[in-house]
């Protein structure tokens, strides 16, 4: 018969779904993003929802035996390559010019967004503070998945300052790697190890074996290989598509190496972004490629549908005294107070922050995603077998309290990261409205290339909106 025929298995429903949003996607992206002002995540998450097992049920990732393993890796290399192209993408010696703004948002803010958002799951979901701190840390990360969705390609990018999307950026490439030590120093106190004890593991493995040794190790692979790659340019033994080749390959060895040695996976490969293209080189070359543009649409929207598939609903009521009520009092005091304090008491010795306004945007714009379960499975991992390897189902003879942390970490992550990509997500649309109607009447929104005004507050240096010194 011929409904014998029919093999709707889950590998063959996956092919076909994700194909058919990014497909559907890829014919209206300009329409999306120029008229409806949306990106892809929130979208995609939808998508993963609707066709979830909580919706027709078509993408069920669970029952097709994809657990925290499979989605480690997952997140592992999506955040591998998008770190990796935002230290592509960075102009020139971008470091070298904006050290201090960069050290303002990874020091005092990030430290402040920790401690913040571990006092308030301490107060609202009724958990021990070292419990707090874990959790916590997975949720400071700028994630650079969202971020480069809304910070590049569309008209609402290109009616923000380059300096302050540069800035951004930056952030969101170093922070992943940047919260491993806030992570690994909750562990160790809710581990209760000696404070001594504490102490020397944080710094000799958490700072100097997996983030500085990786910032190092990475910067010297970038560097190398772009010597390389010119070596083949001039030499004329390479062809244009190996370009793309290179760069995505380049990207999978930084994360495959990171994660056998121990290191900072990517701390690693933004530094080998960096490294590699350091002297502007390859980014002029492969200007033409749009390769990042082809990342965002393939990979992160994936990403993202897979996400919304395994978002785990009935965890949100009744599970550790959890509730819908106070996970969403939670996320809306996250989304208010982790990142905007900090940023608008800072922004003055900030320096490219100018106006109140770009301070507030840059608060507000610090999204938390991909970055976010990555770092909440490696806690789980932790927890279960001290190693970054998680178990399928946490063993028997845990201890209780480790218990209570891998139970609960998941479910409050991923309710903050399903609101965070909703919310910033959706801020293009809203910040895009709200500029059209603060507009006196008759007066034309900027023409796109020469946005001297752009959003109101913020500044735009004159002739297009970039001094020549940031778009080096």
């Amino acid at each position: 018969m011929a409904w014998k025929q029919l093999e709707p298995t889950g590998p063959h429903l996956s092919y076909l779904l994700i194909s058919f949003f990014l497909l559907t996607y890829a014919l209206f992206s300009l329409f999306i993003r120029n008229r409806l002002h949306l990106s892809e995540p929130p979208l995609a998450t939808l998508f993963g929802i609707i066709f979830g097992p909580k919706g027709i049920g078509a993408l069920d990732p669970v029952r097709w035996g994809l657990g925290d393993t499979e989605l480690q890796e997952l997140t592992r290399v999506v955040l591998g390559l998008e770190c990796f192209a935002v230290g592509i993408g960075l102009p020139k010696y971008y470091f070298v010019r904006h050290w201090k703004s960069v050290a303002m948002l990874l020091g005092p803010v990030m430290a402040f967004g920790w401690l913040v958002s571990a006092a308030f799951i301490h107060w609202i979901l009724n958990v021990g503070f070292p419990t707090s701190l874990v959790i916590a840390a997975c949720l400071t990360p700028t994630d650079p998945v969202l971020a480069a969705s809304v910070l590049n390609n569309s008209k609402f990018s290109s009616r923000v300052p380059k300096r302050i999307r540069d800035l951004l950026a930056a952030e969101s490439g170093c922070n992943d790697g940047v919260s491993f030590p806030f992570l690994y120093f909750g562990l160790a106190i809710l581990l209760r190890s000696t404070a001594l004890g504490t102490f020397k593991k944080w710094l000799l493995i958490t700072i100097f074996w997996q983030c500085l040794l990786g910032i190092i190790l990475g910067f010297t692979i970038g560097h190398f290989a772009n010597k390389l790659l010119r070596f083949a340019d001039a030499k004329e033994t390479i062809s244009r598509a190996s370009y793309l080749v290179f760069y995505i390959l380049l990207a999978l060895f930084c994360v495959g190496l990171a994660s056998i040695l121990g290191l900072d996976d990517f701390l690693l490969s933004f530094s080998a972004g960096i490294g590699f293209s350091r002297d502007g080189w390859f980014a002029a070359n492969m200007a033409e490629t749009k390769l990042p543009e082809i990342i965002d649409l393939l990979v992160n929207s994936s990403m993202f549908i897979y996400f919304g598939a395994l978002i785990p609903w009935e965890q949100f009521h009744g599970f550790y005294e959890l509730t819908v009520p106070k996970l969403f009092g939670l996320l809306v005091l996250i989304l208010l107070f982790r990142r905007l304090p900090a940023t608008l008491l800072l922004y003055r010795i900030t320096p490219d922050l100018h106006t109140f306004r770009e301070a507030l945007f840059a608060g507000h714009f610090g999204p938390m995603g991909v970055g976010a379960l990555f770092l909440a499975i490696e806690a789980r991992a932790q927890l279960e077998t001290d190693t970054s390897e998680p178990l399928e189902r946490p063993p028997p003879q845990l201890d209780p309290t480790k218990r209570h942390v891998v139970d609960i970490i998941w479910p409050v992550i991923c309710f903050v990261v399903l609101g965070s990509t909703m919310v910033h997500g959706l801020s293009t649309l809203a910040i895009s409205v709200g500029s059209h109607f603060r507009r006196k009447e008759g007066e034309r929104a900027p023409l796109i290339g020469a946005e001297r005004e752009g959003f109101h507050g913020m500044e735009h240096d004159a002739g297009g909106g970039d001094s020549a010194s940031e778009s080096e």
